[in-house]
């Protein structure tokens, strides 16, 4: 669970900056990769807030978060840290840890987002793989996906061959995320090359550093017991892998020629491996110097030691060792303080020991070579002259890497991440005020759906503005409004308990209409008596059923309703999978990516909606042609849904063709429902639209705006392109009066809708379908209003809910 920590009120957190020659440099913006850079100097305080470990975790990353923390605390910052918790037991945290977040509880994540949301500008992620929950760390994507400010997320591994979890993973990661940070150049070229992250996203800092003094060895050496003696080091977390038995091998050839050298390992057994098999490598250590001879010349500090007594330790030593046994290391904060400290360093030749050793800097050695680190080692110690030459080299190379530097380049980080933010077109004021969303956007009124719904669920037809209950229920519709609900409770403009109570009634008639002995939903129920009228619903019924579903389990906070959500949706997944129609699939798979929100990485969900999107391509490549750009040979209903399910399966697996497909099938659809004119003119019902034939003009149904209004925000959170917002304006005016007849179909009052537009009049009946698919559209057009106003501080309230360009749809 989550607990809220005391006030942040003076925070703790000790600054590591010391003074430095480098400072003036720094003062002129130079960064690593050549550009100028200007500082920031804020006029308010910003609030940053720090999403990883945190110390007194024992762990690299919650160090690293730490000083990181603490160097930004003397620039007008405030920072405040989320912390993520590995152990029933609670850690100690000083005050700058608001929240912590436990690793496997995937509802502690969404919650921590909506801690963070409207509390701090900036959020600066750090990631790594192992201390998030889910496969690969997957939890962490429920807080990228619902946080509202700005993240720079900061990668601590960025691996050349990854799984397929991983590497989705983390291209969801850099989706969501404004800026990326990486530590080296060759994980700035794996992100493009192996995650497709692009370029212009990409931030390189180095590891950050304490400022060190650059002083001879034998200042410390009699405060750690070894006056007079060669050192070696070696520190950090110990566990198999770290490649310290090759030193070990290394040292009776070493002792042969210097006697008097000494091997000082500094750090304790890695919790996570500790926990698991004890003291097991320390002890294996032992016993192979001691089998060697040499377990005089190694001394075990066995204890996490703080910084100041880390700086002292290095700077007794004369060759700091890192004998790493994998290449794939992208980032080594060890290997980044000894080359900060000055230190002649010895090392295997990962690929961050690559860079940061390169020119002379450091010596690299073959992966598991006693007789080269012995070698090496002797060389060094024989030659005064060359081993102060390279000291000297590593520590000027390393200046640019101390904390007030880097603290500075990521402040510059986060005011790209403010300014991309601001530049996007479709999040700017200007497009705000020239749109004026506040004098035409109705509210969410839901008198006339309550009028529809009784204590069975939503009844599907009206005679004029009176619920005909001769129709029955059916699952289609209230799965509609089961996703209407959902949206609402984002909103949050309503009282939450007539949310929760219609929400409960619709999805109790999912649960009534599913047959666990076909794993289909059943559809049409009628009123007297209550009998289904059909075994099996249509295959739209099932897609829409499993639609619904996937938007109350990946976006209520109500566990009640999200639990049997969950379970519905599952058993009714697999027979997804058997269904013929593409809108069947693509209404499925609106449904997965909602689901996903909440379940990210449950792969049975990701191996179905993986399937449906590629069957739509499949489809869509059969059929397009001869300037006819859609996968099927008509244009019937329900039209836009299937872009814009391609569109959300972009989202979720980027690799592929299915963003692309959905912006062109989109691209053509638009065009086809504007039929030459300047607003929305759906494809009709009397005919529909059938490929070489005249297009139907009437009658125009509400469901068709809706749908369109709902893909083109999809398309305008995709691309930030403000056409798209443009197009979902125009779909939704039809509503209005915006139409071919100029009258309006939704009662602005009760929140009804007419059942359509004939040639001559609206349809004077206002049914279910088409009063949720206006409350639909008014609920997510208001939803990217407040995206809007969100992104310029135009003033909004702090306390209002609203929603990101993250997630500004339904599917």
């Amino acid at each position: 669970m989550m607990r809220q920590q005391e006030s942040l009120r003076g925070a703790g957190a000790r600054s590591q900056e010391m003074p430095s020659a480098a400072d003036s440099a720094l003062e002129k913006g130079q960064i690593d990769s050549g550009r100028t850079v200007s500082i920031p100097r804020a006029e308010t305080r910003s609030r940053i807030a720090f999403v990883g470990n945190y110390l007194p975790r024992e762990c690299g990353i919650a160090t690293f978060t730490t000083d990181l923390c603490a160097a930004l605390a003397g620039h007008a910052i405030e920072c405040l840290a989320v912390a993520m918790n590995d152990r029933s037991e609670r850690y100690d945290y000083p005050p700058p840890v608001r929240f912590t977040v436990e690793q496997n509880d995937l509802a502690c994540y969404r919650r921590a987002a909506q801690f963070l949301n409207n509390r701090v500008d900036v959020v600066s992620l750090q990631h790594e793989y192992g201390i998030y929950g889910g496969p690969a760390g997957s939890h962490v994507l429920t807080v990228l996906g619902e946080l509202r400010a700005r993240v720079v997320t900061t990668l601590h591994t960025v691996l050349s061959e990854p799984s397929l979890e991983q590497r989705k993973v983390l291209e969801h990661v850099g989706r969501l995320s404004d800026r990326v940070v990486v530590m080296s150049h060759r994980g700035a070229k794996f992100l493009r090359e192996v995650y497709r992250i692009p370029a212009e996203k990409i931030d390189f800092i180095p590891h950050g550093i304490p400022d060190f003094a650059f002083v001879d060895p034998s200042f410390y050496k009699e405060q750690f017991g070894v006056p007079g003696k060669s050192v070696l080091m070696t520190f950090g977390f110990l566990a198999p892998g770290k490649g310290l038995e090759s030193v070990i091998r290394a040292l009776p050839a070493i002792v042969a020629s210097f006697p008097n050298v000494m091997y000082l390992v500094v750090g304790v057994t890695h919790p996570h491996v500790r926990e698991q098999e004890g003291e097991t490598y320390r002890m294996s250590l032992r016993r192979l110097a001691r089998d060697l001879g040499v377990d005089d010349h190694v001394v075990f500090h066995n204890r996490f030691v703080d910084n100041q007594e880390l700086m002292e330790f290095l700077g007794a030593a004369d060759i700091y060792v890192c004998p790493y046994l994998n290449e794939a290391q992208i980032t080594s904060g060890t290997l980044a303080w000894a080359v900060g400290a000055g230190k002649a360093v010895v090392s295997t030749p990962f690929w961050h020991a690559q860079e940061l050793l390169a020119d002379g800097r450091g010596v690299l050695v073959p992966f598991n070579d006693p007789a080269a680190i012995a070698g090496t080692v002797n060389g060094l110690l024989e030659d005064d002259a060359e081993r102060n030459a390279m000291r000297k080299r590593a520590y000027l190379f390393a200046r640019e890497m101390i904390w007030p530097n880097v603290a500075r380049a990521y402040l510059d980080s986060f005011a790209r991440a403010r300014e991309q933010r601001a530049q996007r077109p479709c999040l700017t004021r200007a497009y705000a005020a020239h749109l004026r969303l506040n004098d035409r956007l109705p509210e969410v009124r839901l008198q006339h759906l309550r009028r529809l719904t009784d204590g069975t669920g939503i009844l599907q037809h009206a005679r004029f503005a009176v619920p005909n209950y001769r129709e029955g229920h059916t699952t289609d519709d209230n799965a509609r409004a089961l996703v209407l609900m959902a949206l609402l409770e984002e909103l949050d403009e309503l009282p939450m308990d007539e949310v929760e109570d219609l929400a409960t009634r619709y999805l109790a008639f999912l649960a009534y209409a599913f047959d666990a002995s076909t794993g289909r939903f059943r559809n049409l129920l009628s009123y007297e008596p209550r009998q289904w009228v059909t075994e099996i619903g249509s295959e739209d019924c099932h897609g829409r059923a499993l639609w619904g579903l996937g938007a109350l389990a990946g976006r209520s906070h109500r566990a009640g309703l999200r639990g049997l959500a969950v379970d519905l949706f599952n058993a009714g997944l697999p027979a997804a999978l058997q269904l013929k129609s593409p809108r069947a699939w693509a209404y499925a798979l609106l449904g997965i990516h909602d689901y996903l929100r909440w379940l990210s990485g449950d792969r049975a969900a990701e191996v179905a909606g993986k399937q449906l999107a590629d069957r739509l391509i499949s489809r869509f490549q059969e059929t397009r042609k001869d300037g006819w750009t859609w996968l099927e040979d008509s244009l019937t209903y329900g039209n836009a849904r299937i872009p814009q399910a391609l569109l959300v399966a972009g989202e979720l697996w980027g690799e592929g063709p299915y963003t692309e497909v959905g912006l062109t099938m989109l691209e053509w659809l638009v065009q086809v429902q504007r039929a030459g004119s300047e607003h929305f003119v759906p494809v009709g019902s009397n005919g529909f639209y059938v490929r070489g034939c005249e297009r139907a003009r009437f009658d125009q149904q509400p469901v068709e705006a809706g749908a369109s209004v709902s893909a083109c925000l999809t398309a305008l959170r995709i691309t930030c392109d403000p056409r798209w917002h443009v197009e979902a304006e125009r779909a939704f005016e039809w509503f209005l009066g915006r139409n071919d007849l100029g009258l309006p179909l939704c009662d602005l009052r009760t929140g009804a809708c007419h059942d359509g537009l004939h040639p001559d009049q609206v349809n004077a009946n206002q049914g279910a379908e088409s009063t949720l698919a206006c409350l639909l559209a008014v609920a997510e057009m208001r939803l990217a209003e407040h995206a809007i106003v969100l992104s310029n501080g135009s003033g909004a309230s702090p306390e209002a809910p609203v929603q990101t360009e993250r997630e500004n749809h339904v599917g």
